[in-house]
Parts: structure tokens; sequence; C-alpha cells
């Protein structure tokens, strides 16, 4: 089993978590001491195939919702009140 300090995964996540998908189990350590373990899923991870494939939709397009205000002005608004 690999250990790993918190900030060596944060630094290295990706590479971490492709070990893991490869069978590897990782505990991860803050000042030396466990806090957690990061293992493989059992199984692996099954998908359905999409219904319709994203070739098919990439391009569509949606009609203006029209409304009276633009979405910019109503995000600049709520963002305002924060």
């Amino acid at each position: 089993m690999m250990r790993v300090r918190v900030a060596e995964l944060k630094d290295h996540l990706s590479e971490h978590l492709r070990r893991v998908e490869a069978g590897a189990r990782i505990e991860v350590t803050d000042r030396a001491r466990p806090i957690a373990m990061i293992v493989p899923i059992e199984g692996g991870l099954e998908m359905d195939p999409p219904a319709t494939p994203f070739s098919a939709i990439r391009d569509k397009r949606y009609a203006s919702a029209r409304w009276k205000r633009s979405s910019l002005e109503m995000l600049l608004e709520e963002r305002g009140q924060r």
C-alpha cells in the first residue's frame, strides 16, 4: 500500500487516481497520521451507453427565452445583492 501526504496528493491527484484505477490502494496522511484511504471501486464502474450519440445533438440550438431583460443584467443584479 502506498502512503501519500495531503499536499502530495493535491499536487499529483490525477497521477494518484490513475494508480488507484489500476488497482493500487493509497493511504492519505496528515502530519504522519492516516486520515483516509483511496481504494478502487470493486467490480469496476459500469455505464450504460447513451440513448443518443453526441454527434446527433452537437449542433442543436435552443430558442431564445425572450426575457424582457438580458441574462447578464439579471446576473449582475443578483451579484450586487451579495
